[in-house]
């Protein structure tokens, strides 16, 4: 049976108008994504062989132009169309933190810094500069590392948090494995790293891990 036989309120599309983008699958928005099924295949059916076949929606995100374009039903066309969506979404997210803004919330920083840290396959150690109204002054990734761990130099973060004139800062570094559990290790790291911008009047306002699901803070976490 073709989509357009379905019920109206069961199409991904119409649904989508009545409901918003929130109420679909991960199957019924890559459907969307995908506009049209292959023979004997709505486009829904293919969503879900090729979920099936990733393992989920981040890693058909995250797929190499190579494995992706693997795949019945894609091909090179479709992974740039799904390259430019996704800089678009993340040029988006960076447009509400950008110069001059202030934090609209944690929340916005989650997703913001989600975007950015998310899906990179080697770790890296980023900061949010603010000033004294917490308005983002500049994100900047300072370190990178292995897949297991970036060397972070204290020093350097004071000398380029002296540089933009922050006054305050908000940490942030991915897990490539996935796992957002904050290791000792990130512990005594944020403590050296507070330690040594306290010694300047710059504040540690948080710090976020970014792994697999929702970012975890420090600050919630007591950690701060």
């Amino acid at each position: 049976m073709r989509i357009n036989d379905w019920p109206v309120n069961e199409r991904p599309r119409e649904k989508l108008l009545e409901k918003g983008s929130a109420a679909l699958s991960d199957a019924e928005l890559l459907a969307i994504f995908l506009r049209t099924g292959v023979r004997g295949r709505t486009a829904v059916d293919l969503s879900r062989d090729l979920l099936a076949a990733f393992g989920g929606l981040r890693p058909i995100l995250e797929a190499s132009a190579q494995a992706f374009s693997a795949h019945h039903g894609l091909g090179p066309a479709k992974y740039v169309q799904l390259q430019a969506v996704l800089e678009m979404s993340r040029r988006h997210l960076q447009a509400r933190l950008s110069a001059g803004d202030t934090l609209a919330g944690p929340e916005a920083t989650r997703h913001y810094l989600t975007a950015r840290l998310r899906h990179l396959r080697h770790e890296v150690f980023a900061c949010l500069f603010l000033d004294k109204h917490h308005r983002v002054i500049a994100f900047e990734e300072l370190f990178r590392g292995t897949l297991d761990a970036a060397s972070v130099y204290p020093r350097e973060v004071v000398r380029r948090a002296l540089d933009l004139n922050a006054a305050s800062v908000i940490l942030a570094h991915n897990h490539p494995s996935g796992v957002t559990e904050p290791s000792r290790a990130d512990e005594m790291m944020t403590e050296r790293l507070a330690e040594a911008l306290g010694t300047v009047d710059i504040a540690v306002m948080d710090h976020f891990v970014v792994g697999e699901g929702r970012p975890v803070s420090f600050l919630e976490r007591g950690l701060l």
